[in-house]
Order: C-alpha cells, then structure tokens, then sequence
C-alpha cells in the first residue's frame, strides 16, 4: 500500500513539475542558461484576444477554368505548330476547345494530341464545307483535380506571401471545397495585408498592338486576337495616377510562372531616382524573352499585371540575360508588396473576399482582461463553495482542481496550441466538471458513512461506485468535443480543443488525484472520523 502510495505521489509531482517548467516562459522571460535548456514555447494569443485581421477567401473557380482552359488552347496550337499539323483555326466555348482542320490532317492532329495532351478527351468531328471541327474536352474527374489542386496551390501562395509579409503565427486553412481561412493576429496594417493576400498577381507580357492603335482600336474597333487594357501612369510630383486605352495581342508572349525572382531597386541610370521592381526569369523565361525581343524590335512590350498595364517600353535591340524591371510610380511600400506577390507566385484565379473582420488590440485586451476575471471569479467562487460546504474534504478538491489547472496551462504550451476566448469559456467549464466530479465522490462517500462504514471503507467505496458515473459523463463530453472539432472552425476548435486536454487531465486530478490525497491522509493519521 504504502509503496503504491509513493509511486502515485511520484507521477503526481513529476506532472506537476513538468508543467510548471513549460508554463514558466508564459509568466518570465528565460535568460541565459536557462532559455538554452528549458522550453521556450508560450501559449499563443487567438485573434480575438491578441486582436488582427479575419479572412475568409473563396477562389473564383469560373475565372480558374477559364484560364486553364486558355492554356490549354495555347499549350494545344504550339504542339501542332511544331509537329507541322496544318490547322486554320482553334477556339473555345466554354470547357470545349476546337480544332479547324482538312480531313487529311485528322490523324496528325490526334497523334499530337494522345502524346502530348493525354489528359484531353475527343468529342465530335463535325464537317463542316471542305472543313471538319473537331472537339476536345477535359473530362469531369481532371477538372475536380485541377479545381483541387488549384485551392491547395491559392493555399501555398497565400501562405508564402503572409511569410514574407513578417506576420507571426498566422493560421491559413482550406475550408470547403473553394474557400481558404485566413487569420492573422497583431497585424497592424489590414488594408496593406489585403491587398498583399488577395491580389492575383499574373504577370504577363504582351505586344501592343500598333496597328490597331493606328486605326484608334482604343474606340472599339478591335480586331479579334487583340484587346483593349488599361495603362497607368502616375504623376510623381502630384501623386496623381491617370489611366489611358491600350490595345495589346491577347495572348502572352511571356508569364510570371518562369520567373524565379523579383527585388525592389531604388533607381538606376535609366531610370533616375524612381523605384522599380527588378525581375529575373529562369532559363526558359530567358529564351523566351531573347527570342521576343530579337524578333520585334521596334515595338512595344506591354507589361501587364492582373490585366493593368504598368508599362509599354518599345523594345530598342535584343534583350539576353532574362532580366527585365517594372516602373508604375511606386512608393516604397507599393514595389516591395509587389516584388513578395511576384516571387510567393500568382494565385491559380482571382479570390473574393467573402468575409473580413478586423479586431483592434484593445478590444483584444479587453477581451483578455474580462475572460480572466470572469475565470478567477468562478474559481474563487467555487473554491470557497467547497471548503464551506466540505469543510477539510473541498480543501483536497481545490487541491486537485490547482493540480488540474498547472496541467491544462503546461499542456497548451507544450503543444503550442492558441487559446482563444472561447478557449477561456472551455477552461471554466472545465473547472465545473472537475468540481461536478468531486461531488459525486464526497456525496457517495457521505452515504456510506451515514451506512455505517469505516473512514476508509467509506472512501474506496465512495470512489468506486461514483466512478461509472464520472466516467460516463466525461467519456459523452469528449465525444461531443470531438465532433465540435471535427466540423467546426476557428473558435469552436478553440473552444473543443481545450475541452478534449481539459477532460483527459480532470479524470486524472479528480478521480486519481483527490484519491491519492485521501489515501496518504489515511495512512498516515488514520482518522476515526472524516471532515466532510
């Protein structure tokens, strides 16, 4: 017995110690020798306690396939340019491409299809005149892959961005089938993170269009392969940004996906004191942009992003080397959140913001401050119910509850978890179920006394026949627990993660605990009667 008693008491002070030792970077700063050995984690501060910004993003999927889609197209007219199928149109409607070609071209262009673009499927070969139409299509499973696969890429993107941003445990998480949760405490700029997060940033180069602007295409005669964007220019000595018509070739000569890195720079010869972006592309960009640039000197090359056009310079003499720079009158702040977009990668489509809340940091501490005191205050209040109402014995359920309390704090900080306001409603009700399991104990026990009982039959038997009922109870509140964190989001999560730790630890503390307490008092004093 005795033995047994002193490996109970063991593991109830090694648990004890350990948790204090992960709680102590939450209440000093570690220095020394101390930070090198002791852990360092603190509980994190959730959004509405720490305050900052809440996002909810939903990827537009029409504008995703759409641009897919267009790849596709594009991807689809080079492979038969260069395996010399004579074609005289390729067109889209909707998810369906298609070919225009002479009969006798038929088997090429299937060939450059089933090697190169496996993944389209044949639909009608429709003759039309000396013509024939023929269709493809991506088939319903690779577009719910591409469409997957585009939320998890929106999802890294993002990611990358708010790192380069500089914010500190942000949490980014898919939710749905579309949407991605974005949540960022302490941020002190918002409106700056926003547009940091949900700009889509494609880059494109395209050719302007010089004929058309010739014949005032801006008005609206514009010739199929062409468009009409927007260019900015920006008045550095007003701050004014004005925009003007643009007619540019649809298709890109050039995309953002081969670049591998883009830097502010403060200035240059060419461009006196004013700040651009520096962009480097990797070895296939830099082909491609020699072989552009060689093979229209003379014109112009629009740089476009997210279909603004920043600047058309006329190309002077063939570019190598795969650098190029964008100038749009930008301030500090402007080229340094472009040049963290470009390098983190365009998002797969434009994302919508569908829900944006801003929590300021006081509201947050004041949020702290109230869940706190609302904490203590039950805890007070509980703790004096049990002393007046079990005298000696509620001393030993406030003990457990102590020991319930240091163990819940040590486990949010060894596993770094966040806690959040209803984290903090979590830990009261907490605090309740310990208590609700105490009362069971000492009301079992005080029928066995009334029986006639030993002091110390009447604690084991109180334990043992309040058991089943404590363990029912907690066992129906982890499962309900586990369902709040399964479906839930954000602060339901909050609030069943810290339900789950607290139920575990107050089956151990409550039951465990109070009875080890119990029985070295037994042991030790062998009381006749018991305070209760």
């Amino acid at each position: 017995m005795i033995k047994s008693l002193k490996l109970r008491f063991i593991l109830i002070v090694v648990f004890l110690v350990v948790s204090i030792v992960y709680c102590l970077p939450n209440v000093i700063e570690l220095e020394g020798v101390w930070k090198k050995y002791l852990p360092s984690d603190k509980i994190h501060l959730g959004l509405d306690l720490k305050g900052g910004m809440h996002l909810l993003l939903e990827l537009d999927t029409t504008k995703l396939m759409d641009n897919i889609i267009d790849r596709r197209m594009n991807a689809l007219k080079d492979g038969m340019i260069s395996d010399g199928v004579r074609f005289l149109g390729i067109d889209r409607k909707g998810s369906n491409i298609t070919v225009s070609i002479r009969p006798d071209q038929k088997e090429k262009l299937f060939n450059v299809v089933g090697n190169k673009f496996p993944d389209l499927k044949a639909g009608t070969a429709k003759p039309e005149g000396d013509l024939l139409n023929v269709e493809f299509l991506l088939p319903e499973k690779e577009l719910a892959s591409i469409k997957e696969n585009a939320v998890n890429q929106a999802l890294e993107t993002i990611r990358n961005r708010i790192d380069q941003f500089g914010v500190s445990e942000p949490v980014i998480v898919k939710q749905g089938e579309n949407q991605i949760l974005v949540q960022l405490p302490g941020v002190k700029d918002p409106d700056r993170a926003l547009e940091l997060i949900g700009r889509t940033a494609q880059l494109e180069f395209k050719l302007v269009d010089e004929e058309a602007m010739k014949r005032g295409g801006e008005t609206g005669a514009v010739p199929s392969g062409s468009e009409v964007l927007k260019i900015r220019s920006k008045n550095r000595e007003t701050g004014v940004e004005t925009t003007a018509p643009i007619v540019l070739k649809k298709q890109a000569v050039l995309t953002g996906e081969l670049l591998t890195d883009a830097r502010v720079h403060m200035g240059g010869r060419d461009i006196g004191s004013e700040i651009s972006v520096g962009l480097e592309f990797n070895s296939e960009g830099a082909r491609i942009f020699d072989r552009v640039t060689a093979e229209n000197v003379g014109k112009r090359l629009a740089i476009v992003l997210d279909n603004t056009v920043y600047s058309a310079p006329q190309i002077r003499e063939r570019i190598s080397g795969g650098k190029a720079s964008i100038t749009g009158g930008f301030t500090l702040n402007e080229a340094k959140d472009l040049a963290i977009v470009l390098r983190a990668g365009a998002l797969p489509a434009p994302v919508k913001v569908v829900q944006n809340i801003t929590i300021g940091p006081t509201l947050g501490q004041d949020s702290i401050n109230k869940g706190m005191l609302a904490t203590l205050l039950a805890t007070l209040f509980v703790v004096v119910f049990m002393v007046v109402y079990y005298r000696y014995s509620g001393i030993i359920a406030n003990i457990a509850l102590g020991l319930n309390l240091i163990y819940l704090l040590g486990v949010f900080s060894a596993f770094k978890a966040t806690m959040t306001l209803p984290g903090i409603a979590g830990i009261a009700l907490t605090i309740g179920m310990g208590v609700d399991s105490n009362v069971l104990i000492f009301e079992r026990i005080r029928e066995e006394l009334r029986l006639g009982k030993t002091v110390r039959a009447a604690v084991d038997g109180g334990y043992a026949k309040a058991w089943v009922a404590i363990f029912d109870s907690h066992i129906t509140t982890l499962i309900t627990a586990a369902v709040l964190f399964i479906f839930g989001t954000g602060p339901i999560k909050g609030f069943a993660i810290t339900l789950i730790f607290g139920m575990v630890i107050n089956l151990f503390t409550a039951v465990f605990g109070s009875k080890t307490i119990f029985d070295w008092i037994l042991a030790k004093f062998k009381p006749r009667t018991l305070s209760i």
